[in-house]
């Protein structure tokens, strides 16, 4: 059965206009990541502690992440556990292919 990664290519796209804001500055923004994402349902409560930091570092940035946060954390709560599986591995992976030699 082939996968279909439409879910996961919308997810992540929108993620990839907010996260790096979100996790700047951050001491392991990967483990960050996959703090929000590990169990079946988004960690909004982790998220929303992150977003608290960022909105008193930087307050203008910080406004239109919390709602691209908010839909993102709904996205990730609507896929399939075999499809949020698949995003933490890529999570995963790509920390690993960061860490320097």
């Amino acid at each position: 059965m082939p996968f279909d990664q439409t879910p996961l290519r919308l997810l992540t796209q929108q993620s990839r206009s907010y996260a790096p804001v979100l996790l700047a500055g951050l001491e392991d923004p990967h483990a960050e990541l996959l703090a929000m994402v590990w169990g079946p349902r988004f960690d909004r409560e982790h998220a929303l502690g992150l977003w608290a930091g960022l909105s008193r570092r930087l307050p203008v940035d910080a406004l239109p992440v919390l709602p691209a946060l908010l839909s993102v954390a709904d996205r990730f709560d609507a896929l399939t556990a075999p499809v949020q599986h698949r995003l933490r591995r890529l999570i995963a992976r790509h920390r690993t292919s960061r860490v320097p030699a």
